[in-house]
C-alpha cells in the first residue's frame, strides 16, 4: 500500500487487490462537519417552504402544454347509453343466464355442455328462478368465467357464478335448503378432483372425442383451421395441466416428463361414481344426504352425470356414461332422470 502526500482536508489512498485498483478518499473530520451543517440547513429550509406550501399546490404546467390543453379542453362526458344490440342481452321482464351453450340450444333452454354452466342453471331451475338462457363465452363474462347472470333491466350489475346461490334463495319461488352434514366437503372433493380430471381428460386429451372438442370449442370460436388447430392445442395442454395439479396420475412410463396417465384417471373416476351411488342408495328419499328435494350438490352431481351419459356413453375406455349407468345397483341413473324431472327437463332433452 502506498501512501501519497496528503492534503489539508484528505488522505488518498491508492490499494491494489488482485490486480484491479481503486481509489479511497477520507475527508477529514472537520470537513465532514462542515458538509453536514449544510445539509441540515438546506433540508430545514426545505420542509419549513413545503410546510408553508397550500394543500392544493399543484406543479406549474410548462407554458407549451398549457397552450395545447387551452386549444383541446378538458370536457367530461355524460354516461353513454348502451349499444343498441345491448337490449338483445337484457331483458325487462326475465334475468338472463350467460353459459356455454349453442344457439339453438340456448333457444330451447336446454342444458349447457359445460359441467359449470349446468350445475348453475341446473339449480336456477330447481329453485324456482325465472330466466332466460345465452350462449357466451368466458371472455364476456366480467370475472373470465362463466356462467353469469345479468339482472332484469334497469339494473346492469353482472352476477356472477359464486353469488348465484344468494340469488337463487332470494329469488326463487322454491329455493331447496342445503345439506348440513359433515361429510358434504368430502364427497365434493369427489366432483372436484376424479369426475371432474376425468371429464376433462375424456373431452380434452381422448382421441376419441375431438369431434365433441371441435364442436363445443374449437369451431365456434374462428373459422380458420390455423386459429382452431391453436386454441385446440392451448386447451388441450390447460387441461393436461390441470389434471396434473393433483399430481396422482403420473405415468410411469414418462421419464422426467410429466405425463397423465389415463388408466389411472378413469380408474379413479370410476371408484368415484362408486362412492356417489353408495351414497344415494342410503337416502330414502332418492337425493343425497337424505333431503327431501334436490339441492345444489345434486346439482353439481347431475352437472357430471347428465353430460357423461349423453355425449360419453359407449366409447372405449373413455365410456363415461358406461361408467354413470353402472355404478351401484344404478343409483346415478335413476337420481339423473330424477333431476331432469325435477328441473323441468324431462327426458326430451
Amino acid at each position: 500500500m502506498q501512501k501519497r502526500e496528503e492534503g489539508p482536508w484528505k488522505a488518498h489512498l491508492n490499494i491494489n487487490i488482485a490486480g484491479c485498483s481503486s481509489d479511497c478518499a477520507f475527508e477529514s473530520q472537520g470537513h465532514r462537519g462542515r458538509k453536514l451543517s449544510a445539509a441540515l440547513r438546506l433540508s430545514t429550509e426545505f420542509t419549513a417552504k413545503m410546510a408553508s406550501t397550500p394543500a392544493n399546490w399543484q406543479w406549474p404546467v410548462p407554458r407549451p402544454l398549457q397552450q395545447l390543453f387551452d386549444y383541446f379542453p378538458l370536457v367530461t362526458y355524460g354516461t353513454a347509453e348502451l349499444p343498441a344490440r345491448a337490449q338483445a342481452t337484457t331483458s325487462d321482464s326475465v334475468p338472463t343466464l350467460f353459459v356455454f351453450a349453442s344457439e339453438d340450444d340456448a333457444r330451447l333452454g336446454a342444458p349447457s355442455f359445460n359441467p359449470g354452466c349446468l350445475k348453475w342453471q341446473t339449480f336456477l331451475r330447481l329453485a324456482g328462478v325465472a330466466f332466460r338462457v345465452l350462449p357466451s363465452t368466458n371472455h364476456a363474462s366480467p370475472t373470465g368465467a362463466l356462467p353469469f347472470l345479468l339482472p332484469v333491466r334497469p339494473t346492469t350489475t353482472p352476477i356472477p357464478a359464486g353469488k348465484l346461490h344468494t340469488y337463487a334463495l332470494k329469488h326463487g319461488t322454491s329455493p331447496p335448503s342445503e345439506p348440513t352434514t359433515l361429510r358434504l366437503e368430502a364427497y365434493h372433493s369427489l366432483l372436484d378432483l376424479p369426475i371432474r380430471n376425468a371429464w376433462l381428460h375424456a373431452l380434452y386429451l381422448d382421441p376419441a372425442h375431438t369431434d365433441l372438442l371441435e364442436v363445443f370449442y374449437t369451431s365456434p370460436a374462428s373459422s380458420s383451421p390455423w386459429i382452431r388447430d391453436a386454441l385446440r392445442r392451448q386447451l388441450r395442454r390447460a387441461a393436461e395441466a390441470e389434471i396434473l395439479k393433483t399430481g396422482s396420475y403420473l405415468s410411469a412410463a414418462a421419464a422426467g416428463t410429466a405425463v397423465v396417465d389415463q388408466e389411472q384417471v378413469y380408474t379413479a373416476a370410476r371408484e368415484a361414481l362408486e362412492s356417489l351411488a353408495a351414497l344415494l342408495a342410503e337416502s330414502e328419499t332418492g337425493w343425497f344426504f337424505g333431503e327431501q328435494a334436490p339441492t345444489l350438490f345434486d346439482a353439481g352431481v347431475f352437472a357430471f352425470t347428465y353430460l357423461m351419459v349423453k355425449y360419453m356413453d359407449g366409447n372405449g375406455e373413455g365410456d363415461l356414461g358406461g361408467m354413470v349407468k353402472g355404478a351401484g345397483d344404478g343409483e346415478l341413473e335413476r337420481h339423473r332422470k330424477g333431476v331432469l324431472d325435477a328441473a323441468g327437463w324431462g327426458e326430451e332433452v
